[in-house]
């Protein structure tokens, strides 16, 4: 397992390097999967996450990896859900003899996968998901495996974490700067529309809020044509 070890050292210290700006989350749940199947036997790889209440194999390295997590999602039994529920790592010897989740076994033994392994993934004291490796030789996953998966997906849970702080702090961002954008838009239509019309600023606005809901649109969209209009007129006296 020395060799093992050292690959899961350095795959970790390539996860501390790793930067969520570099691409979207799903990019750094991938780089997390692939990175396990670099150190372990493991054929591929997947991650199960709740979206929207349901359990789904949300980032994969291969295509039959969702294909086999139905039988579990669909039966609520199978061990990514276990390891996902008890935070604690599954593992299945051979998908031809287990009999604790007969339907995520067949599934699996015939896409070819004969034995598995699934680690909790869970950062802050929240569940975030289970990290699942599939391999097409029975036994290949020992308890050692567990182990350094184990501490692997510990710290892959670190970069999750700060991945998703990432993007929900850049999700806050890009919202924040749509609201300042709007704001300034709809400032500029109420600028246009006293200047025109002699209206009061309150009286200019509430034009805006009629037209918008005379024409089923947004506030913003209305305030974005007047200015677009506006600036054509100005660039062509003749229009």
């Amino acid at each position: 397992m020395a060799d093992e070890e050292e690959a899961v050292g350095e795959s970790l210290r390539v996860l501390t390097q790793f930067f969520v700006n570099d691409g979207t989350l799903g990019d750094t749940l991938l780089r997390v999967s692939e990175m396990a199947c670099e150190f372990t036997p493991a054929k591929y790889a997947g991650i199960t996450l709740m979206v929207e209440g349901s359990p789904r194999t949300g980032v994969f390295t291969n295509a039959e990896a969702p294909e086999i997590d139905k039988a579990q999602y669909e039966s609520g039994e199978g061990p990514c859900m276990y390891a996902f529920r008890d935070q604690e790592p599954y593992r299945i010897d051979s998908t031809a003899a287990d009999a604790r989740w007969p339907e995520f076994s067949r599934r699996a033994a015939a896409h070819g996968i004969l034995s598995t392994l699934s680690v909790p993934l869970a950062a802050r004291g929240r569940n975030l998901g289970a990290l699942n490796l599939y391999s097409e030789t029975e036994n290949a996953f020992t308890e050692a495996h567990e182990r350094t998966v184990r501490m692997f997906a510990d710290q892959a849970c670190i970069a999750l974490a700060n991945a998703q702080v990432y993007w929900d702090a850049r999700q806050l961002n890009e919202n924040l700067t749509q609201a300042i954008e709007s704001r300034e838009t709809i400032s500029q239509a109420v600028g246009i529309l006293i200047a025109a019309g002699g209206r009061t600023p309150k009286a200019a606005f509430q034009a805006l809020v009629n037209a918008s809901q005379r024409e089923n649109r947004k506030v913003r969209d209305i305030a974005e044509e007047i200015v677009a209009r506006t600036i054509e007129r100005r660039l062509d006296p003749n229009t």
